[in-house]
């Protein structure tokens, strides 16, 4: 099995798993490979280091300082940890795994998203957990009737079934 890094033309940085990098580049090119925040199929492979199965186990990481003292004092190792890539993959990571959670706790009703909303308002109907689209105009009428709803942009890859 193959691991590798993986970048959408938007920047979204994702991990990809094939068999072999024959597999990678013949998915790639019947673009089957998709970005899974934004569906792009315009996907790059990054370097990436090999992963080595050592036998010996590897030291304990030194703990942080208990008082690092000023902000221009923190070790550069603590601040490399935080830099803008690492919290902007570990965003997107989170982002996916809620995206992951709605799609999979809600019915989708598509473009009768707004009449749905209001039926379960009203007690019309009884109240489940939906998603679907609505206009600018749509949003804000159902806001003003006090209908609570939250505009989420999921990404089109997982409103589809995996295999």
């Amino acid at each position: 099995m193959k691991v590798l890094d993986l970048r959408c033309a938007h920047g979204h940085v994702f991990e990809g798993w094939f068999a072999s990098e024959d597999d990678f580049v013949s998915q790639s090119a019947g673009s089957l490979v998709q970005c899974p925040l934004c569906g792009n199929p315009d996907v790059v492979k990054l370097l990436s280091a090999p992963r080595l199965n050592l036998l010996t186990p590897r030291a304990d990481p030194q703990p942080p300082p208990s008082n690092p003292g000023r902000a221009d004092e923190v070790p550069s190792d603590l601040i490399a940890v935080t830099n803008t890539s690492t919290q902007r993959e570990a965003l997107m990571t989170a982002w996916l795994s809620v995206a992951r959670e709605v799609v999979a706790h809600t019915t989708d009703v598509g473009d009768r998203f707004a009449e749905e909303a209001r039926k379960m308002h009203y007690q019309e109907v009884e109240a489940h957990p939906i998603r679907g689209t609505a206009s600018l105009n749509e949003t804000r009428a159902l806001l003003d009737e006090g209908i609570e709803v939250l505009p989420l942009m999921l990404p089109e890859s997982l409103k589809d079934t995996l295999q």
